[in-house]
């Protein structure tokens, strides 16, 4: 191992390639992409919530409770939590653990916990740690301790794998400072800042029976090796290739560069489909299109027909953003049609649900309507605009079949909207206009709700992706926003709300609104495109 190299719990699960490029000195004033302003954003809730669950904590536990403050220099913050850990304090905020070098070991922790034995970490993060359920290891923010934590019959643990592993480097690096507890527990505190789920790493509940705590050393002993060799001038033990992390990476047009010179494969497909081919020989994208299909009946690929990837290949050689699976392209239609687009912030809520009304007269005017709440997430007058929302989406639907007509809705890719329908009538039952949580499910359920992004992964190939913003231009929609992205939204909602205590900027407001409005517009274009004698201008995938 060099040395000069620490890391620190998030190169578990970042891309071995960029764990290389922040290693290697020589790519220290190498140009990279400006800041993504979605992680910029999601970066700064994220202090903000931590201060806010610091400040509640003190609130809570009075004098067994001390605060490191974050704004000093990573070694006084170390000498001043060795001290507090030293002096035995019970719970010790914004913790900067001393540096690990015999094992290439740095890092923080949001809270250090005293237990019987020695000290525990506890990590603040801004997203869901439980669901609705019961088995959950809890206890309350009184009494932040896993001494005091009971199975808890309200909650289950939602599964977040990255909190795990970073509770594991804080649990070495305590074992590196003698003052750890023996055993590997660690605790996180939630969006909803109400309690502590307790999570024992040395459980086997990964995949292949490994524990948390397991999975962590081998991902580590990589990381740093990979650092290493970087820091040195040794061979790179990691090269670049494509995967999803790619996007926001600030690296990524030093990649991109090297990955289109060698025309790499994983242009074409990601993950572990490159590497799969890469282990066949199969590097770059001028041989993937000359292999047969049946050449990779074998390969364990994650596409559901193999062939599509020799089909992708030869679609990206020739620069085609689409190609068509079938001679005729469809999409289910209806009498009276309502396209939907919801708009959320982070886990706050859905704040937003967009409707684009079109097809046969039902009394209503047809076009855009939006059901919006300006309150601050999370507010209950989300469920006023929900419940609105639905109250005039079911009268629209049944007008349409009390006048014989038939009703469909569209949206593209259900996984959102279908999440916070239904989360939004289980977390407001009961309040006016709130639907059950059945009739809900059973919309969803039925055949009048259609995924259009099912309907376009099933009829096309697509090189490039399979989100909106990629497919409509084909369709020959444009957005009116030139920042139009579902991370710039939520930038401009904080701004149209005022979440950081600025007034609301109503402007704001209008851009939000034209932004969904062009979304569903999006979806209605896309559909009745497939639906056209235009679309079959799309090369079909036999004709390649």
């Amino acid at each position: 191992m060099d040395d000069r190299v620490l890391l620190d719990a998030g190169v578990v699960t970042r891309c071995r390639r960029r764990v290389h490029l922040e290693s290697d000195p020589a790519m220290r004033e190498v140009e990279k992409a400006p800041p993504d302003p979605g992680i910029e954003q999601r970066i700064a809730d994220a202090t903000e919530h931590r201060r806010f669950v610091a400040e509640r904590l003190g609130r809570l536990l009075g004098d067994a409770w001390t605060e490191v403050p974050r704004e000093l220099d990573a070694a006084e913050r170390e000498r001043l939590t060795v001290a507090a850990m030293n002096e035995g304090v019970r719970y010790i905020s914004g913790a900067q653990l001393p540096l690990d070098r015999a094992n290439g070991r740095r890092g923080a922790v949001d809270l250090l916990v005293r237990g019987r034995d020695g000290y525990l970490p506890v990590l603040v993060v801004r997203h869901k740690i439980t669901d609705p359920g019961s088995g959950a290891r809890t206890s309350p923010l009184t009494d932040p301790n896993p001494a005091s934590a009971r199975t808890d019959e309200r909650f289950k643990v939602r599964s977040h794998s990255r909190d795990q592993l970073r509770l594991a480097h804080a649990v070495r690096m305590l074992e590196a400072t003698g003052m750890g507890s023996a055993g590997a527990t660690g605790g996180v505190i939630g969006v909803d800042a109400d309690l502590v789920v307790w999570h024992d790493l040395r459980v086997p509940n990964w995949p292949g029976g490994r524990t948390a705590l397991a999975e962590y050393d081998a991902r580590f002993a990589d990381r740093l090796a990979v650092a290493s060799a970087a820091a040195s001038g040794a061979e790179p033990l990691a090269r670049p290739s494509r995967i999803t992390e790619c996007k926001g990476c600030p690296w990524w047009p030093t990649c991109e560069r090297q990955l289109r010179t060698d025309r790499d494969v994983s242009l074409v497909v990601r993950g572990e489909d490159a590497v799969s081919l890469r282990a066949i020989g199969v590097s770059t994208v001028d041989e993937l299109a000359r292999l047969s299909p049946e050449a990779l009946e074998t390969l364990p690929l994650t596409v559901a027909r193999t062939g599509d990837v020799v089909l992708l290949a030869k679609a990206w050689l020739r620069e085609l953003p689409l190609v068509r699976r079938v001679r005729r392209l469809s999409v289910p239609r209806a009498d009276v049609e309502v396209d939907v687009d919801m708009e959320s912030y982070a886990d706050s809520g859905a704040y937003m649900w967009g409707s684009w009304l079109s097809g046969a007269d039902v009394g209503e005017e047809p076009g855009y309507r939006a059901f919006a709440t300006w309150d601050p997430l999370p507010s209950d007058d989300e469920a006023r605009s929900f419940a609105e929302f639905w109250s005039w989406f079911s009268s629209v639907r049944e007008r349409a079949l009390e006048r014989g007509l038939t009703f469909r809705a569209y949206c593209y890719n259900e996984l959102a909207e279908n999440r916070w329908m239904l989360a939004s009538a289980e977390r407001f039952a009961g309040k006016p206009g709130v639907p059950p949580v059945a009739e809900v499910r059973a919309f969803i359920e039925s055949d009048e709700w259609v995924d259009l992004f099912a309907s376009v992964r099933d009829q096309f190939l697509c090189p490039n992706g399979k989100g909106l913003k990629v497919i409509a231009p084909s369709a020959g929609f444009a957005w009116r926003d030139p920042e139009a992205s579902g991370e710039n939204s939520m930038r401009w909602y904080r701004d149209a709300v005022g979440l950081d205590g600025a007034p609301p900027v109503a402007a704001q407001r209008d851009r939000i609104l034209r932004y969904n409005e062009d979304d569903v517009r999006a979806t209605w274009t896309i559909r009745r495109w497939m639906n056209s004698e235009a679309a079959l201008a799309v090369p079909f995938a036999e004709d390649l």
